[in-house]
């Protein structure tokens, strides 16, 4: 069968990582439960420390067919990319790919709508280790200011994932690349289903695997892909580091990759009309939807992503005390950390105690929304519910 017809994204989902070494004459990659590959003799033992890479034994901690099929798909997702390296975390992902291009006395640029747990690891670990890290408004458009002598990469993120804010990606990377900066990306909310970033100029595309590759809120995962120019520089760090994700973990996470359109498709497809029903509200200040003209960046949106995802915030009218009692009278939406599963979650968010460039009036109180899988006008009703039980409150 010849490949030489390019493959839709849906397609690409389904048969990814599902080459004849890896499968045999299954569908699905069978688990490789292994720490130790046996050598056929002491000749083939040594022949093995020459090679590092997918598909060759050698030994547990590199991986098996499992692991090196769901790196294989994800590699396939985006354009121009060399590889893709699996972590036990999202965190482990951006912690180990920030590691793989940093130094002591180097400066790191992140973007100040960033991920709490970024935040956490460049204020905390990198610091202790002569690392420093300025923040820069997401919405900045004069970039070439952000950079020094000493910048050797930057971190963004778009949208934010409590904000929502969508930066200008690709100027941001060309800027970088003038100066030799290495760009990251945490693209989570996106993934390269609605958002391709290595033809956008990003270097490495970061993702929270727990989520929407996942999709059923059962396994904790992070990867990182990237182009030919940091791929052995990015394996060698997460190998010295000691990253291995268990087979099992792989498996359920190249299962979920295959219903991965389907499910993108109809979390925007219910989000986009619950985000359109709330602002209707008179409860609701405004929405923050990358989808919608209102959202700050929705600008850059409209131009470079292909979708948007089931994650998005609104600003609540009142108090905390309301927020709080809003999100509790909330039956369908659980409480709880982490989206991008097939159940719907909502929590109160407090952007304010993650900031330091760009401050969050403490009086607006948001309420994030993760749009999962069930019927959005059974979502649309206990919203309406909710907003009913907290009526009068303040």
């Amino acid at each position: 069968m010849s490949s030489e017809k390019p493959r839709k994204t849906a397609t690409q989902l389904v048969t990814g990582g599902r080459k004849k070494e890896f499968t045999g004459s299954v569908v699905n990659v069978p688990v490789w439960r292994a720490s130790t590959h046996l050598y056929c003799d002491v000749a083939s033992l040594e022949a093995g420390k020459e090679t590092n890479a997918d598909g060759r034994f050698f030994y547990g901690r590199r991986g098996s067919p499992t692991q090196w099929a769901l790196a294989d798909a994800l590699t396939g997702m985006e354009p121009g990319a060399a590889g893709t390296m699996l972590y036990p975390s999202g965190v482990a992902a951006i912690s180990c790919a920030l590691l793989s291009v940093l130094r002591p006395g180097d400066v790191l640029l992140m973007t100040d709508n960033a991920y709490d747990p970024s935040r956490s690891f460049a204020d905390g670990f990198l610091k202790r280790f002569g690392i420093e890290t300025r923040y820069f408004d997401p919405l900045i458009t004069d970039y070439g200011s952000l950079f020094c002598e000493r910048t050797r990469a930057i971190l963004l993120e778009a949208p934010g994932s409590l904000t929502f804010e969508v930066q200008d990606v690709p100027a941001i990377c060309a800027e970088a690349k003038k100066r030799g900066v290495v760009t990251l990306l945490d693209n989570t909310w996106a993934t390269p289903y609605f958002f391709t970033a290595l033809n956008k100029g990003v270097d490495m595309t970061i993702l929270a695997a727990t989520k929407y590759i996942v999709g059923h809120s059962d396994v904790m995962l992070g990867c990182v892909t990237t182009h030919e120019k940091y791929w052995t520089r990015l394996r060698q760090t997460a190998q010295q580091l000691g990253q291995i994700v268990s087979p099992d973990d792989a498996f359920l996470a190249s299962r979920g990759l295959r219903t991965l359109a389907v499910r993108m498709n109809a979390h925007e497809a219910s989000a986009l009309k619950i985000a359109r029903w709330l602002q209707t509200r008179p409860e609701v200040e405004t929405v923050l939807h990358p989808a919608l003209p209102e959202c700050p960046g929705h600008a850059f949106w409209a131009r470079d992503f292909t979708g948007s995802s089931g994650l998005f915030s609104f600003v609540l009218k009142g108090s905390k005390a309301k927020a709080a009692a809003f999100v509790d009278a909330l039956d369908l939406f659980g409480i709880g950390y982490s989206w991008g599963g097939f159940e719907s979650l909502a929590l109160p968010v407090h952007p304010e105690t993650c900031r330091s460039e760009v401050p969050w009036d403490t009086s607006r109180n948001i309420i994030r929304l993760q749009i999962g899988l069930e019927d959005s006008d059974d979502l649309i009703a206990d919203l309406e519910s909710a907003f009913g039980q907290t009526t009068g409150l303040d």
